[in-house]
């Protein structure tokens, strides 16, 4: 990854900014922390110095300046004056004992430089001064060991702050490389599908994290997008295939008339021809442009609940005359106890189960039963339209659903091939899933709609019809 890249690398950027945030208030911390501990060490020294004076100022009793003289002089050989002062003074001022120069100061504990104790040592000195017995006593220790811990904790600190920088740009510039890898493979697909590559995908890893996520929504589009595109390509070929049979009857239709207009004949049923032609290739566009606007989701906006089973009940009513006049039984079977409530649109619904009901009337001989049903899975609804009739075979079943395709068998009867098409844009407007399987015989047509609630478990004990015509 090129410097430049790397910096402007959204990941790298991130993990700067968190470092430094990270850096902040590690510094914050540490200065707090810092405070405390050097006031704790001053506590303590004074504690140390206080009970060191305590020591020495108890081995003098009434009369006795000898054991005080004698343990000043002890401390005194013991201790460096760098690190520990003891001096002993009479009340003329007159030195007894000790290992500094002789100084006048206030009793009590304060703080002097070591030069006013005739010392070279820079670091200052912490002492306790008081008077024992009628002599002057001052107890002292130096502030270099102080010194030292807070240089080592000083050092510690800024050690700790070079590595979490350290680790930070080398972190951010791995993790950014790692990114920016997942990230270009992002790009290259775009690129590709872009050029006209609607195949590609991008790759998933599997790990749930936000890129994943995102890229598994990039794939659903593209899907969708490759299909939408594949439909129009389907459709423009089907559209100068299909309907290029009744332009051409139109235009014989019309040229027919020309001659006999030309002959002085009558016209009149050439008209009437031509006008059935026209108003069925209208019929094919506006189907076409139905599609097209429904699976444009334009129609969402006009959904509200309403209930599948009443939608359902309406259609078998109005269709079990037709199917007993083709000599076929419309049998509709309550499986449900209640109403089954989804969110849809009325009008589409209805054309939907009208669609696959003329279908089945249509394509099925005299004497075929046909089956609506209704069923109840968990968090969904299964709507069923089945029949005993010749059904579609399985490798035709996807195919069906395409715009403008008719089965062979099924040229010679009216349609445009845009039945099933309407059910297919229908049903995946509703988020349901369209399958057709065989009925043995024959042809079942199953809907899965999800529903506003919990499905309800609770169906009528015995299937029984509520219509049905002989």
């Amino acid at each position: 990854m090129r410097r430049d890249r790397l910096l402007r690398s959204t990941p790298f950027r991130l993990a700067l900014s968190f470092g430094l945030f990270f850096i902040i208030a590690f510094l914050i911390a540490g200065l707090v922390a810092y405070g405390l501990m050097k006031r704790e060490l001053s506590r303590s020294l004074d504690v140390s110095i206080q009970d060191t004076y305590s020591v020495v100022a108890s081995t003098f009793s009434s009369n006795d300046l000898e054991d005080l003289v004698a343990a000043v002089s002890t401390y005194s050989a013991l201790k460096r004056p760098e690190d520990q002062i003891f001096l002993l003074v009479d009340s003329n001022g007159q030195k007894l004992a000790g290992n500094v120069q002789l100084t006048r100061v206030d009793q009590g504990l304060s703080t002097l430089p070591a030069a006013m104790l005739g010392m070279e040592e820079e670091d200052p000195i912490r002492i306790k001064a008081g008077v024992v017995g009628g002599n002057g006593l001052i107890v002292g220790q130096s502030y270099r060991e102080i010194d030292r811990i807070e240089k080592i904790a000083l050092v510690s600190f800024a050690w700790a702050s070079v590595v979490i920088i350290a680790t930070m740009v080398l972190g951010g510039t791995f993790l950014a490389r790692r990114t920016q890898r997942r990230l270009d493979s992002i790009e290259t697909t775009m690129v590709d599908v872009s050029a006209g590559n609607l195949a590609r995908r991008i790759p998933i890893r599997g790990n749930g994290d936000d890129i994943d996520v995102v890229s598994s929504h990039m794939n659903e589009a593209l899907s969708r997008l490759s299909s939408l595109v594949e439909g129009m390509r389907q459709v423009s070929a089907d559209i100068a295939h299909d309907l290029k049979t009744p332009l051409n009857r139109l235009g014989l239709t019309i040229e027919q008339s020309l001659q006999r207009l030309e002959q002085g004949g009558n016209v009149e049923d050439l008209m009437f021809d031509a006008k059935d032609e026209i108003a069925r290739i209208n019929a094919t566009f506006e189907a076409l442009l139905r599609i097209s606007q429904i699976e444009a989701g334009a129609r969402r906006t006009r959904f509200k609940i309403v209930n599948l089973w009443d939608i359902m009940s309406s259609v078998a009513e109005i269709y079990a005359d037709v199917a007993e006049d083709n000599l076929q039984k419309l049998v509709v079977l309550p499986t449900v106890s209640g109403p089954c409530l989804i969110n849809g649109d009325n009008e589409l619904l209805t054309q939907l189960f009208v669609n696959l009901v003329e279908n089945a009337i249509t394509h099925c001989p005299p004497g075929t039963t046909i089956i609506m049903s209704l069923s109840i899975d968990p968090q969904s609804y299964r709507a069923s339209i089945s029949d005993s009739g010749p059904g579609i075979p399985e490798a035709e079943r996807e195919l069906v659903f395409r715009r403008l395709y008719r089965l062979d068998k099924s040229r010679t009867t009216p349609g445009n091939g845009l039945g099933l098409s309407l059910v297919k844009a229908i049903a995946d407007l509703h988020a349901a899933r369209i399958s057709l399987d065989d009925n043995g015989p024959g042809l079942r047509v199953s809907l899965c709609f999800p529903g506003l609630e919990p499905a309800r478990s609770s169906q009528l004990p015995d299937s029984r019809a509520r219509h049905e015509s002989s």
